[in-house]
């Protein structure tokens, strides 16, 4: 480059950052604004997420951008980027307090990760929270003395166990709760062991989630769902979503989202180590699909192999639902063997056909995502 055009880069960019300083003391704003929103949100008990106002926001300024021929969905990203930081900001306020003459909470399992986090959230609603973990069942007479509500949080192997042999005599007012990715079992032994209220929660979303917002909670009706209403409210103002299901509902559907999913990337990661993949390489060719599936891939094996083995292991149904899928992977296999490609072409779009509307609006929600990986990779 000549003189004059490095001249005239500096002066652009340095024009550059001052806007972007600009924008950086924006975005201070807008925080500190919506900071005041949710203190406001919180002393009302207004959950943090109201899906109506921000998608009515994201229209407006959407058709705003496009008159000022900015790209629409730049700033939606943007946004939306916003409000994550926001939902995370927004519980260090504190929520409101539904129940305020409910008694102590004690959380079996309080020490594992998901123990924690629900922990930390009813401690943010004003809840006195008691943990006992493996180690504590000598002073569980006390800790359950004048408890408003037990929560069970231990491995998915031990649950009904621990739900038998020692949460039989609880307060007969105090609500008994679990948080198992499976159902029917522990809502049957917490019945079974509990006259009291009984009600089964599944929280779609790891420990990991920095807030609730948009998060997904199956709720599996027990007994007496008058008495554990405000629960139900009470996870709504930290953001989530309810899904009512009947026990086995639920369970059948776990099969397929969770067992059947995690087994496929399990013995996916499994044939990579096998095949001894040079992964650095995998991703110099990749494309950002998948990159992303290969970064789900990867995900599930940074995590807890217990974790894991409980939920895949746990439903005898799991075998039935991960054998068809093997059946299937077989007829597609043959296909490939005998070369015939028009009756892989005919099952595609029977498929397709059978997905409907879903494959047009997952194709313009994955984009989005696709986008983000690729903004993501290093060079």
């Amino acid at each position: 480059m000549n003189e004059k055009t490095t001249a005239d880069l500096e002066k652009l960019r340095d024009l550059i950052d001052g806007v972007d300083q600009q924008l950086l003391l924006l975005l201070r704003k807008r925080l500190d604004l919506v900071a005041q929103v949710g203190a406001v949100k919180h002393a009302a008990g207004v959950p943090i997420y109201a899906p109506q106002r921000e998608a009515m926001m994201l229209a407006k300024r959407r058709d705003e951008a496009e008159k000022m021929n900015v790209s629409p969905q730049l700033i939606e990203d943007v946004l939306r980027r916003l409000m994550r930081e926001s939902y995370l900001n927004e519980k260090d306020v504190g929520f409101k307090q539904i129940k305020h003459d409910l008694g102590h909470v004690v959380v079996v399992g309080g020490e594992g990760q998901l123990g924690q986090l629900f922990t930390q959230m009813l401690s943010l609603s004003g809840y006195e929270v008691k943990s006992l973990d493996k180690g504590d069942w000598h002073q569980a007479d006390s800790l359950f003395d004048g408890a408003g509500m037990v929560l069970v949080t231990v491995p998915i192997n031990v649950t009904c166990d621990v739900i038998r042999e020692h949460l039989t005599n609880l307060p007969e007012d105090c609500i008994l709760a679990d948080l198992t990715s499976i159902k029917e079992q522990p809502v049957k032994a917490m019945l079974n062991a509990h006259k009291g209220p009984v009600v089964g929660l599944h929280p779609m979303f790891g420990p990991d989630v920095g807030s609730l917002a948009k998060q997904v909670v199956v709720v599996c009706h027990g007994r007496q769902p008058q008495a554990y209403q405000w629960l139900l409210e009470q996870i709504a103002i930290w953001g989530a979503r309810i899904v009512e299901a009947e026990p086995e509902r639920h369970d059948k559907a776990m099969q397929l989202v969770q067992a059947m999913r995690h087994f496929s990337s399990f013995v996916y990661g499994m044939n990579l180590c096998k095949e001894e993949a040079d992964i650095d390489s995998l991703l110099q060719f990749s494309s950002p699909i998948y990159r992303l599936e290969l970064a789900m891939v990867g995900r599930l094996f940074a995590q807890d192999p217990e974790l894991y083995a409980d939920i895949i292991f746990a439903q005898q149904g799991s075998q039935d639902v991960i054998s068809d899928y093997l059946d299937n992977y077989r007829d597609a296999l043959s296909m490939l063997k005998e070369g015939n490609r028009n009756a892989f072409v005919e099952e595609f779009k029977r498929v397709a056909k059978w997905f409907g509307d879903f494959a047009p609006q997952f194709q313009h929600e994955s984009r989005a995502m696709l986008q983000s990986v690729n903004d993501m990779k290093a060079g």
